[in-house]
């Protein structure tokens, strides 16, 4: 990437991107599945809009905070795909939302449903609420028996329900893909079929991650919400969800110690934890993967390094070489950035704003 990008920084390879972004597009259509990709991976307003080029029908987003940055971008079709708990003044935020774009946010208790039904006053018929049900990740989410129950005091409360929503986290996991996605699958129709018996019009079976998205069933599934995709991660690549190549998000770091003894081959990066992130599943390999470098393992990480071990045979990389880490989970590393470098053809062509940095609520 050349001496002129200071380290570490956080490099978006652009034709890769483009690549990742096509390739969803293409196979949720194929299934026929509506794509709303999840923008609290990325955060930001260019890609967002890559993917509504591609045929994206809305966003995705975590907050109320993410959902104005993409309102503001123009970007009108958008699904807060948390349980919210609203307040006063997010109520306000949300009624201020729904005036300009279509606006719906997730609830999974009967309590929520009616406190947002009052706070929302006026508005509350200018948002649509969507149920969650666990499949299995056991988060948040209600139990698919209770999901009548829910939806009745919702529109008792005067809000709009269009249908009931997932996350199959427990997609993340090795082998548990094809499971996961069962479940999702499983738990969804079952839910929505309880609704439709109830006498509720259901538009929406929202689902989808990473993991799973390229098992979704269509026939359960009216939308898919990955996010991870656009740019993959070592968690992606470990799972054999993702080639090494199709890679799109790496951090740019220096070799700036460097220890070959014979029984301590090491080099020290300059990417610790206050860009990396510091997630570590406890069946990943490590705290990070170097994207050229196959073989090595981020053993550790403090703030600012990342020690590195590499197999007795291997070249060490010279001090002051560039190395590319494939952080284990990305979604972290974009709130720990103001921006982002660009790349094509191997070549830094300008910067991305991450927007939605810091929107946490």
């Amino acid at each position: 990437m050349g001496d002129m990008v200071g380290t570490p920084t956080v490099i978006v390879d652009a034709d890769v991107l483009d690549r990742n972004i096509a390739t969803m597009a293409d196979a949720m259509a194929t299934k026929g599945i509506d794509l709303r990709p999840h923008a609290k991976t990325h955060k930001i307003v260019e890609i967002a809009r890559k993917q509504i080029d591609a045929g994206a029908v809305g966003l995705s987003v975590a907050t109320i905070g993410e959902a104005e940055v993409f309102a503001d971008a123009g970007i009108d079709d958008l699904f807060i795909a948390y349980a919210l708990w609203l307040t006063r003044s997010s109520a306000a935020r949300l009624a201020a939302l729904a005036e300009r774009v279509d606006i719906s946010f997730g609830i999974d208790s009967a309590e929520a449903a009616v406190t947002a039904a009052r706070l929302l006053g006026d508005a509350v018929s200018r948002v649509e609420v969507v149920i969650e049900v666990d499949s299995g990740h056991h988060r948040t989410g209600v139990l698919v028996d209770d999901v009548v129950g829910v939806a009745k005091a919702a529109a008792d409360a005067g809000l709009r329900v269009s249908g009931v929503f997932t996350f199959p986290g427990h997609s993340y996991g090795p082998d548990a893909q094809v499971s996961a996605a069962t479940q999702e699958a499983t738990t969804l129709r079952d839910a929505a079929d309880l609704l439709a018996d109830a006498g509720f019009r259901v538009d929406v079976r929202s689902g989808g991650s990473t993991p799973s998205a390229l098992l979704s069933d269509a026939d359960a599934l009216t939308e898919a919400r990955p996010g991870v995709y656009v740019f993959g991660d070592a968690q992606q690549w470990e799972l054999g969800r993702i080639a090494p190549d199709d890679i799109a998000l790496t951090v740019l770091a220096t070799v700036v110690s460097r220890h070959d003894g014979p029984a301590n081959r090491r080099i020290v990066l300059d990417s610790g934890s206050k860009i990396l992130g510091s997630d570590r599943p406890g069946w990943t390999t490590g705290f990070a993967r170097l994207r050229d470098h196959p073989d090595a393992r981020v053993t550790a990480l403090s703030e600012h390094h990342a020690t590195v071990e590499f197999p007795k045979r291997a070249t060490l990389p010279a001090l002051g070489s560039r190395i590319r880490v494939v952080p284990n989970h990305v979604c972290p590393v974009l709130n720990l950035v103001d921006d982002v470098a660009v790349a094509r053809g191997g070549l830094v062509v300008g910067r991305w704003t991450v927007a939605a940095r810091g929107r946490n609520n």
